[in-house]
């Protein structure tokens, strides 16, 4: 490969990113501002992963350690990976973090599964966030939601508006490839954390939610995360397990196939597939449409 011009630098997330430093410390100016402007202490929705992760560091970096608290909700549609991510993370960064436990699995309109079920999550999420910043006055509650998902199926968002949380990254359009720059500009472990959302999001709209779904899906992932498939999905069909890989990986998939369906079976799962379209991420809101 041939030498970068200077304002360039390269790294892998999926594919090869071209990096603009110019632009990236624009946005970096950009979002300082933004802090500056909007808030002097903030209650931030956490989850681990790098949108959330991007939004603490910078909250701790602009408003300072005793203004900035983390929270993460711990519920059964969490992996306990991803809860481990986040504790070291706000270790590592000096971030004040605070686990609460949900109950949105107990709420009907949840655990039914409609299409808006993100939003009953969020709302419950968002109203347990309220209750914590009022013992903290002047308090704003913080997201990670970003530019990107303003034009992606987010029933959650309504909950975020509802209850006037604020979006630093979407509010200065940041995208999934500028989260993705200037966390790895700042060196967060997260930088390259493939997308994990909730476990929930494995089973098609209109099959109940329950926690031994949930953690079929989670044994199911991580035994594949083990054996190096690092973005993968497992959508729960019932009795059926259907595997999403890259489809740069899918011959490998195939090849650990014996293997991959003696646990999928020893999970309690009838049947595993492996989907040969590949891994498309919000695949079940097809049904939607």
């Amino acid at each position: 490969m041939g030498a970068c011009p200077r304002n360039l630098y390269i790294y892998p997330v999926g594919n090869n990113f071209k990096v603009d430093v110019e632009h990236l410390k624009e946005k970096i100016e950009e979002v300082k501002s933004w802090f500056a402007v909007h808030c002097s202490k903030v209650i931030v929705a956490f989850s681990g992963g790098v949108d959330s992760c991007l939004v603490a560091f910078l909250a701790r970096k602009y408003l300072s350690k005793e203004n900035v608290l983390a929270v993460i909700a711990d519920s059964p549609s969490l992996k306990r990976k991803d809860l481990e991510i986040a504790k070291s993370f706000c270790d590592k960064f000096d971030i004040d973090l605070e686990i609460i436990r949900t109950k949105e699995i107990e709420n009907p309109n949840y655990a039914s599964n409609p299409v808006d079920r993100c939003y009953f999550c969020k709302f419950t999420l968002y109203d347990e966030l309220k209750m914590i910043a009022e013992k903290y006055p002047g308090s704003d509650i913080l997201n990670g939601q970003n530019y990107d998902d303003l034009g992606d199926y987010r029933p959650g968002i309504k909950a975020a508006t509802e209850y006037k949380v604020l979006k630093p990254l979407a509010d200065c359009h940041f995208t999934k490839i500028d989260i993705r720059e200037m966390a790895r500009y700042f060196e967060l472990p997260t930088w390259d954390k493939p997308a994990s959302p909730c476990l929930s999001s494995r089973i098609p709209y209109g099959q109940e939610v329950t926690i031994e779904k949930l953690r079929q899906i989670e044994g199911a992932e991580n035994m594949l995360n083990a054996l190096g498939f690092n973005e993968v999905r497992v959508r729960h069909y019932g009795s059926t397990a259907k595997i999403e890989v890259p489809v740069e990986q899918l011959q490998l998939l195939m090849k650990h196939g014996n293997s991959i369906k003696r646990h999928i079976a020893k999970l309690g799962f009838e049947r595993c597939e492996f989907d040969e379209e590949g891994l498309v991420s919000g695949k079940l809101n097809r049904a939607i449409a």
